[in-house]
């Protein structure tokens, strides 16, 4: 796998983890924050899928890796979701 494969594949983790952090409101991070959590949503999401049986849609192919867009975006929500109500549960308390 080149260095533009890897660099297309981390973009397109990014796009998607942006995605799942936007639609659950959790912004804290930046890009790199982006980026893991579209790499951990696709793996979440994969899992997910494989558990339940369902089918993959849209696959991304680059360098012969797929990518599973939907899949990684729909993993991205629950996680940024999950990261979110962690972050609820801690802001507001006193740190003494």
């Amino acid at each position: 796998m080149s260095l533009i494969e890897i660099g297309i594949l981390l973009l397109t983790a990014a796009i998607c983890g942006g995605i799942g952090q936007s639609l659950v409101g959790y912004t804290t991070g930046g890009c790199l924050a982006s980026i893991v959590v579209g790499i951990i949503g696709a793996y979440l999401g994969l899992w997910i899928a494989r558990e339940l049986g369902l089918p993959v849609f849209f696959e991304l192919n680059v360098g012969g890796q797929p990518f599973p867009i939907i899949w990684s975006i729909i993993g991205s929500t629950i996680f940024a979701g999950i990261l979110g109500l962690f972050r609820r549960a801690t802001v507001g308390r006193d740190r003494y």
